[in-house]
């Protein structure tokens, strides 16, 4: 059975905002609502116009009551792991065990450079997101956790009170295949990759399978989720997207009821067994309520 959620974009929109789109998510029948992480707009122009995502994540427990409450994904080069592991058991409190972890590697150099944060090297950033995954595993499931990595340290760390889900999901986002899948084999609970077509989500999914091989996984113990645009019309995709809609159009559905089907059917023979309506302002939850109504959730 297909998850349906959605991705909800924190710039260029107002907390009271955030508050009424969730509510009517939640009530469209929607399962999941995540956040992302940035302290700038996640677009490249240097627009600084942009909520903070730890806050909005707990906004986001105490406005909902039924669904997941993710973040995808928080970054692993300015979010020390234990600091989050201690976070999201926090959040898990709040929405009485329904929060998601998510981590990744991070990639948007303009708010590094913004706040003098380290930018280092993408194998570095990737090593980075490797050994924080590994700390957040151990330190959501087990009592205490030890690990001597190059960038991350504990010694008999505790994350005491536990979460209210024993098996709080550990998220990891991204399609690297080297590396990012890799890790993904080794610790995630989910796997998360944005705005890519039914094709590549499909040759994706082969190569994790291969990594899950090699770690000694089973890759159905892994949930995969694409994160996919859908607008009513090109005018409103041009709108939330602006100057990436050219990157980010193979995954995006746009067209008649029966278009919409077919690439939603894609996905899901591709082997998509959640997928999220990745959304930022100007809102349309008559969208969204729409696309829920198609896929029969409303």
């Amino acid at each position: 059975m297909t998850i349906y959620g959605v991705h909800t974009g924190l710039q260029h929109t107002t907390m009271d905002e955030l508050r009424g789109l969730w509510h009517r998510i939640e009530a469209a029948g929607y399962d999941w609502i995540s956040v992302w992480d940035h302290f700038y707009a996640a677009d490249l122009t240097g627009d600084p116009t942009c909520l903070e995502a730890v806050a909005a994540h707990a906004a986001l427990a105490s406005e909902t009551s039924r669904v997941t409450v993710g973040c995808l994904v928080y970054c692993a080069g300015y979010r020390h792991p234990a600091v989050l592991a201690k976070t999201i058991t926090t959040i898990d409190h709040i929405s009485n065990g329904r929060a998601a972890m998510g981590i990744g590697a991070g990639w948007s150099q303009v708010e590094y450079d913004a706040y003098g944060i380290p930018f280092p090297s993408a194998r570095v950033r990737l090593e980075m997101m490797d050994e924080a995954a590994a700390c957040l595993k151990g330190l959501l499931r087990d009592d205490k956790t030890t690990f001597a990595g190059e960038h991350f340290q504990l010694a008999d760390a505790q994350n005491v009170p536990r979460p209210i889900n024993s098996n709080l999901p550990l998220w990891i986002g991204g399609g690297g295949e080297k590396r990012t899948l890799r890790t993904v084999a080794k610790y995630a609970d989910g796997w998360n990759v944005p705005f890519i077509s039914p094709e590549q989500f499909t040759a994706k999914r082969a190569v994790l399978a291969q990594h899950c091989e090699g770690v000694g996984r089973d890759p159905a113990e892994i949930t995969c989720a694409a994160n996919v645009g859908f607008s009513n019309n090109e005018e409103d995709f041009e709108k939330q997207f602006g100057h990436l809609r050219m990157g980010v159009r193979p995954g995006v559905m746009i067209g008649s009821d029966q278009e919409v089907v077919d690439k939603l059917g894609a996905y899901i023979s591709a082997g998509a067994d959640q997928i999220n309506i990745a959304v930022r302002a100007p809102w349309n939850p008559e969208a969204l309520e729409r696309f829920a109504s198609l896929v029969g959730i409303s």
